[in-house]
């Protein structure tokens, strides 16, 4: 479970970009498709956080895995989806 520190965006895009070995323009696009959501500044710069940078990474992953940036944005949906499932599971009182 993350905290709210590692959902800030402090990294910018240049710096992001070099963390998880992609074009700058890659993170661009991976924005427009949904699949990162990165903070703005004021004046409208991208900021990545600790999540952001994972999630790229797990981007990277399943690319190299063969998918196509319409079969990651399903696989992130799904993922996001059991872990909401299993936080809730586990907030739950066992009987």
């Amino acid at each position: 479970m993350e905290g709210p520190d590692e959902r800030r965006g402090v990294f910018a895009i240049s710096v992001a970009a070099e963390m998880v070995s992609m074009q700058i323009q890659n993170l661009r696009v991976y924005e427009r498709r949904g699949l990162v959501s990165p903070d703005r500044t004021q004046g409208g710069s991208r900021l990545y956080s600790p999540v952001d940078i994972d999630r790229l990474h797990r981007v990277r992953e399943l690319l190299a895995d063969g998918l196509n940036l319409a079969g990651i944005a399903r696989v992130l949906v799904l993922e996001d989806r059991v872990r909401e499932l299993e936080d809730r599971d586990r907030d739950q009182p066992r009987a």
